[in-house]
This record gives structure tokens, sequence and C-alpha cells, in this order.
């Protein structure tokens, strides 16, 4: 195959910029104003742009230059490319300002995001706000996301962190099916219908309370996908469910679900609202951090009170 030929040698964009209000006012003192240049400055760009071309693009009169035939054969469409090119940055520029994307993962942005992020929305009417859920981490230099909710040490090179909450793992249920197995002590879960038993955080809470439990994971019962998929099935009284309670604060201060049995294991992971560091004194991320670091805030003090000794929970004054 031949070779590709060269990209067109492009004029400077100021000249071209210059060219477009002299032929627009076809006069130079007015394309200065305009500008905000002087007159010599306007004619030594055109004339920066006549050798480029090759060719005289005005005839210069006493009071005003009027455009040659090659002149005219460029007005329209150098006229038509900046305005084409000025609408595009106004609309990135206003999506830039008043559109705000939020990556999280999908159990984050079911229990926990969903349910409170009408609130900000009220509280903030200029945003658009959009979330999508993705299990992979938002590469912010190539995707069209301002902020990201995730789950980790809270170490990603090059970006801000700041920690959402800290998380625990319990094992959680409906007030009917507790009452009904009659659930107090660790050693009842071996005998509830446990679901999902095969999740290593199973066997991790159990040797926790000093319970060998090796056969879980062979247990007949759910194993579903997500944290939130499982809490469902526990809402409905199915089974118990082990999750992080910090993301479902609301349905337990409701009073919908309830600690199994009042144990929690502290996880080293937490939830943290990351974003670039050459972004973080932008309005919006600001804006949805310091409602987001509140809003936890607030939930986390609905929560039972965690006992960091041994995990166990309290009720919360």
């Amino acid at each position: 195959m031949p070779p590709h030929p060269p990209p067109p040698r492009l004029p400077p964009l100021a000249a071209v910029r210059v060219f477009e209000a002299a032929a627009r006012h076809q006069n130079f003192t007015r394309a200065a104003e305009e500008l905000g240049m002087t007159q010599a400055a306007v004619s030594y760009q055109i004339r920066l742009l006549e050798d480029r071309v090759g060719a005289a693009l005005f005839i210069r009169q006493p009071r005003q230059v009027v455009l040659t035939a090659i002149g005219q054969r460029l007005a329209g469409p150098v006229a038509k490319a900046l305005a084409d090119i000025g609408t595009v940055f106004r609309d990135i520029c206003e999506q830039s300002q008043t559109v705000l994307t939020i990556s999280s993962l999908q159990t984050m942005a079911i229990t926990w995001l969903s349910p409170r992020l009408a609130q900000f929305q009220i509280e903030n009417p200029q945003f658009e706000v959009r979330v999508g859920t993705s299990e992979h981490l938002v590469d912010f230099a190539t995707e069209s996301v301002d902020l990201a909710l995730r789950y980790g040490l809270g170490e990603w090179p090059g970006l801000v962190a700041d920690k959402l909450f800290s998380c625990h793992f319990a094992p959680l249920c409906s007030p009917e099916l507790r009452e009904r197995l009659q659930l107090r002590r660790p050693e009842d879960l071996l005998n509830a219908p446990l679901l999902s038993p095969a999740d290593d955080f199973w066997k991790v809470w159990f040797a926790d309370v000093g319970i060998d439990a090796p056969k879980l994971g062979g247990r007949s019962t759910m194993a579903l996908q997500m944290q939130a998929m499982n809490i469902q099935a526990a809402l409905r009284g199915h089974g118990v469910a082990m999750a992080v309670p910090e993301l479902f604060a609301y349905d337990i201060a409701a009073g919908r679900l309830v600690f199994a049995v009042e144990h929690a294991v502290p996880d080293e992971r937490a939830y943290w609202i990351v974003y670039p560091q050459e972004r973080q004194r932008e309005r919006k991320i600001r804006l949805f951090r310091d409602w987001a670091l509140a809003e936890a805030k607030a939930a986390c003090m609905k929560l039972p009170v965690i006992d960091g000794s041994r995990g166990k929970t309290v009720p919360a004054s």
C-alpha cells in the first residue's frame, strides 16, 4: 500500500481568527477592537495568512477592506469552522460544570448511594447527577468520570482518597427470623440457613468467635452474587446474610434488619471517595464530597457502636 500523505499544514489559529473577524467587519480597525488587538497586529496576522496562502485575501481601500476572490472562498468555511469549534467547547464547558458523573461498585450504588442521592439533588439542583456501576477501577484519564466510590485500603497513586466510612462484617437477618430461630449465640448460626455460606467472610467471622466451621461451603442454601442480593433475601426471611452493616444503615435503623448475633468483625478495608489530585478544588467535587461525608457520619451514628476489642455490637447511645 502506498504511504499515507502527510496531514495538511494548517495556518496559525490566531491568524485564522483575525481573518474571520476582518472578513466579517470588512474593516481592520473594527476587527482589532473586537479581538482586543491593535490595528497593526491585525495587519500583521493577515499578512502571515496571505504569505501562507500565497495570494492576497483583501483589497485595501481607504476606509474598508474588501475580500478578494480567494478571500471569499475562505471566508465562509473559516467562519463555519470557528463557529463549530466554539459550539463544541461551549457544550463541553457547560457539561463539565453542570454534570456530575460518579462511578461506584454495584452494591454501594444500590444500597448506600441511591437511597440518599435524591437529597443531594434537591440541595444542588444545578447539577445533573449520573451514576454508573462497574467492578473495575475507573481510569480518570480516559473515562468521563468526576469521582468514584471505591472499596479498599485508600492507596491509589495520583488520586485523593477521602474515607467515607470504615467497614465491619456481621451476620444480618430479619427480626422475625432471629426470633423464630432463637438466635442468641454464635454457635446458633451453625444450624441457621446461611446465605452464600461459601463466602470467605463467613469462615473469618466464625474463626473470630472461636468456632471451627470447615463445612460451611457445602451447605445446601442460596449462593448469591452480590451482597445486595443476599440482603434482599435476608429481608424476606430466607436466611442470614454476612454483610457490611454500614451499607445497610437505613434498614438497620428502621428495624427491618438486625444483627443475628451481636458480633461484628472489623475489616481493614473501607469505602472511599476518590478523584484526581488536580481536580480536588472543583466546586462540584467539593460539594459532593462534603455532602457524602456528612451523610456517612450521620448514618454511622445510628448504627450500634462496635466494640473494637472483640467486635461485639452494643446499642447506639
